[in-house]
Parts: C-alpha cells; sequence; structure tokens
C-alpha cells in the first residue's frame, strides 16, 4: 500500500515527532511512504521526503521572496506531483496531519481538489482551534466532507461523532510512546518539568509548587518558547518572577544538559500544563522509572485510566481561598477575557452563558490556581511566599502540597513499575502501527457520506467552566505585558 503522510513543516515539535515515528513504523510494515511537507526537514530523514513550498505556514511564505503561485489548485497540483514523482502514482491514502487549524489558507480547498480527483484522504487532527485557539480558527472555509478523520483521544472522538461524524469514519488512533533514556548515578534533586514553557504549560503554576518542594531540590523548566514565539513575554516575565522572590526554579536546563542526564536527576517529573491533546508527559516519565505529579488534565488522563493506569499524584485543582481573591474582580476579568474570546470566534456571548460563569465563581469558597490570569497567579505565589499563615490555609485545602513537601521516590516503586509495564502495552510502537492498519483498510474500502457541523463542534468545546486564560492562545495577560514593558524601558535606559 502507498501511503503519503503531510503536514506544513517537519520541523521539531509534537506532530513532526509522531510523523517521523509513523513513517518509521510503516516502512519496516512494507508499506511504500513519502512525507510530504512544506518546509524541509531540519535533519536528514531515512524516509523519502518532497518539498512542496505552498504546503508551508501563510506566516513562512508572506516572509519568502520567492514567486509563487499561492493558490488552492497550485498547492493540489504540487502534492499530486510529488506522488506523481515519487511513485509514478498517487497515494492510497493521503494520511493529512492537522489540517483542520488555519495555519494554511490554501490546504482545505487544496484537498477538496485532491478528493475530488479520486485521492483517499485521512485527516488526522491533534489539536482543535475550536479548543479556545482563535487564532487559528477557519471562520470563512467549511471543513472537507465525506472523508475519513482521525483523533488523538476519546473527547475528540466522541466531539466528531456528536458534531456530526459517522463512526465508520472516525478513527482513535492514539500515539506510540517511545522510552526515555536516563542517566545513571546522578543526585536526584529536580522536580523536571520537560516541557518548552508556551503559555498553556502555566509556568507560574509550577513556580507556585516550588513554594512546597523539599529543601534542597529545585524544579527545572528544560526549554523556552520559540524566539518568533507569542509566548516569549510572559515566560520572561515568570523568569524575572522567579529571580525577584528567590524561587528554586532552573530555566532553560534542556539547553545546557542532555535530556538523559535532565532524567537522571529527576526525583519525580512534574506537569502543571491546563491543556494537553495526547498528554506524553503523562506517560514516558514512568518509562524511565520516574513518576508524573501534577495538575490532571481529565480529558487526557481519562483514557490512559481505562487502560489501567493509576496516577495518584495528580490534582484535580490547586484551590485558593477566595479570602484571598477579590471575587468581583475575578468575575470582571473573566467575563472580559470570555467576551474576548466569544468575539474572536465572531460569536455572541449570551447571557446565560456569562450567568454560568458568574454563578460558578460566587457559589465556590475557593477558586483553582489554574484557572486564574497571570496577575492573579502572581498575587497568590508572592503571598504564599511571604506569608506563612496563607501558605498554610492553602497547604490544609490541597493535601498535594504536603505531599510534595515530603515526596521521597522510592517510597513510590510498585506503582511506578506497573505503570511502566502498562505503557509498554497499551501504548508500543506496535499497537499504532496495527490502529493505522486498520485505519488505512477502512479508508479505502469504506466510503463515508457525512460532514462536521462547525457550530456544534464549537459549542462542545467551549463549555465557560473549562475557562482557562492561560490556555487561550493570543490573548496575554495585561499585567504581564505591562511589566514586561518597563522592565524593557528600563534597561533600554541602563
Amino acid at each position: 500500500m502507498y501511503i503519503a503522510l503531510l503536514h506544513y513543516h517537519l520541523l521539531r515539535g509534537g506532530v513532526s515527532s509522531v510523523i517521523r515515528h509513523q513513517a518509521a513504523l510503516l516502512k519496516q510494515a512494507g508499506y511504500q511512504v513519502l512525507i510530504i511537507t512544506g518546509e524541509a526537514p531540519s535533519d536528514l530523514l531515512d524516509i523519502p521526503a518532497a518539498i512542496v513550498p505552498l504546503l508551508a505556514y501563510d506566516s513562512v511564505r508572506a516572509e519568502s521572496e520567492a514567486s509563487l503561485s499561492e493558490t488552492p489548485e497550485a498547492l493540489a497540483q504540487g502534492i499530486r506531483d510529488a506522488m506523481q514523482s515519487h511513485w509514478g502514482r498517487v497515494a492510497d491514502v493521503l494520511h493529512v496531519h492537522n489540517p483542520l487549524l488555519r495555519k494554511n489558507k490554501l490546504l482545505l480547498p487544496a484537498l477538496e481538489l485532491l478528493q475530488k480527483g479520486g485521492v483517499n484522504l485521512l485527516l488526522h487532527n491533534h489539536d482543535f482551534a475550536e479548543d479556545f485557539r482563535p487564532d487559528v480558527y477557519n471562520t470563512s472555509q467549511n471543513y472537507p466532507e465525506n472523508c475519513h478523520f482521525g483523533v488523538i483521544n476519546r473527547r475528540d472522538y466522541s466531539f466528531l461523532h456528536r458534531s456530526g461524524l459517522k463512526k465508520e469514519g472516525l478513527h482513535f488512533l492514539p500515539n506510540a510512546v517511545l522510552p526515555l533514556q536516563a542517566s545513571r548515578g546522578l543526585e536526584r534533586r529536580r522536580f523536571v518539568y520537560p516541557v518548552r514553557a508556551i503559555r498553556r504549560k502555566n509556568i507560574g503554576e509550577a513556580l507556585f509548587l516550588s513554594l512546597f518542594i523539599p529543601k534542597g531540590t529545585s524544579i527545572a523548566i528544560t526549554l523556552p518558547p520559540a524566539q518568533t514565539s507569542s509566548d516569549l513575554r510572559c515566560y520572561q516575565f515568570w523568569k524575572q518572577v522567579a529571580v525577584e522572590l528567590s524561587l528554586p526554579v532552573e530555566f532553560e536546563v534542556g539547553l545546557r544538559e542532555s535530556i538523559a542526564d535532565i532524567m537522571g536527576t529527576a526525583q519525580a517529573v512534574l506537569t502543571t500544563s491546563v491543556k494537553e491533546g495526547f498528554g506524553f508527559a503523562f506517560l514516558e516519565p514512568w518509562t524511565v522509572d520516574v513518576a508524573v505529579l501534577g495538575r490532571r488534565i481529565g480529558t487526557v488522563c481519562s483514557d490512559f485510566e481505562r487502560d489501567g493506569l493509576q496516577f495518584p499524584y495528580l490534582y484535580d485543582s490547586i484551590d485558593i481561598p477566595m479570602a484571598y481573591l477579590s471575587p468581583p474582580l475575578l468575575r470582571k476579568k473573566l467575563e472580559h477575557i470570555l467576551a474576548e474570546l466569544y468575539g474572536a470566534y465572531n460569536l455572541e456571548l449570551e447571557t446565560h452563558t456569562l450567568k454560568t460563569l458568574t454563578d460558578n465563581i460566587f457559589s465556590q469558597e475557593v477558586f483553582d490556581f489554574g484557572k486564574l490570569d497571570e496577575e492573579f497567579q502572581m498575587d497568590i505565589i508572592e503571598m504564599a511566599a511571604s506569608n506563612s499563615i496563607a501558605r498554610q490555609d492553602i497547604i490544609d485545602i490541597n493535601p498535594f502540597l504536603q505531599t510534595l513537601a515530603t515526596w521521597d521516590m522510592a517510597a513510590h516503586e510498585d506503582l511506578i513499575q506497573t505503570n511502566k509495564e502498562l505503557v509498554a502495552l497499551h501504548y508500543s510502537m506496535e499497537h499504532a502501527l496495527n490502529q493505522l492498519q486498520m485505519a488505512y483498510t477502512r479508508v479505502t474500502s469504506t466510503p463515508v457520506q457525512h460532514r462536521i457541523s462547525k457550530s456544534v463542534l464549537l459549542d462542545l468545546f467551549l463549555d465557560p467552566l473549562k475557562l482557562y486564560p492561560v490556555g487561550i492562545t493570543h490573548m496575554g495577560s495585561p499585567l504581564a505585558i505591562s511589566r514586561l514593558r518597563n522592565q524593557s524601558a528600563s534597561e533600554a535606559g541602563n
């Protein structure tokens, strides 16, 4: 069978890693494989790759001086030519990764043209713009119809089914988990957060947790955001806060040390992210005999728990007493964020939606730290760092914090071994290959007539009670931006 894997780029990142693993698996299993991408890979591949410049991000093409005929027809022809040039035919399945995100305005109409020309499509979705990502939402383009779709978690499977897709054209394709490596003989003195520190990774919460870890240990965050990222300013803000409060937090350790050495120094792996598609951070650490601590994301962890994994060291929220917050100000801020969010989707914010949010705030005596914006998070961190009474109040209603303060990885060896075995069983490369093979068989043998209702899909994702300000892309915290501007002005004057 001939399989073409298609993505905007093959630069370093989660989706690119998945594509590389899929290509290697398929090649080993005897498939004819071609990767089609818009940008040249950062390193040489063992898998044949074709570069179609029109497939790159709109932002990348805008910076290019090349003269390109920027039409869907030209992109569709470029993709078809890549397959014809390599094989002398088109693929049995064109396996497209993350096509529903508005990264390339030409892609969706180009896919429609290819489909009309007889190409079988499998649209594999790792992320959804409807999931509080208005910056990449296709407001003016419909999603492809009558083709097969893949997802990486059961929540997304349910949402697509409820928004109009039939099960025979919908495929659950969880990622494979490759074992990590850890150097031996190093001092276990860190709680490692192995992450590129973009805003939805909730870096403020990692700083907050540093107030409760055992003396002599640190929280180590591995990588900064990309230099071109809009998340960079918030990241710089949190680095500044850590210095000002003398918090035991290390930044950018992944730029100085290998991942094997970093994992070799880990007492545990920490995650405070508020949003993940698949959730490698909840699985990979067990492969090197390290437990996972931190924030539980129910939409992904529930999949792993169905396979038997246990996560007793995760919390659903960090509850902050309302006495340490200002409910009217909190309501005003969240309502403003929600109104801005709905406006970015070209939606009208209904009164009942605001009432749902308001009732939730004023019906509680506590509020989740992860649902605060950077301004509130910083206020709580400063207060807990300087006020022992407030810090103890927070510990009393969040038992996890006491567990963190007395953490000893040696006491959890049995669970670590059990979870390690379950990860190897359910998320192996062999299992991922089997899922792909079943999907490809159905794509080529089972025509489907269905379409996604974009309005239903938006309604399913945009739950006001799941509003995490730090999880919304391209909607920054006023305080973080203001402080960074002040800092930049100060530095310019020196």
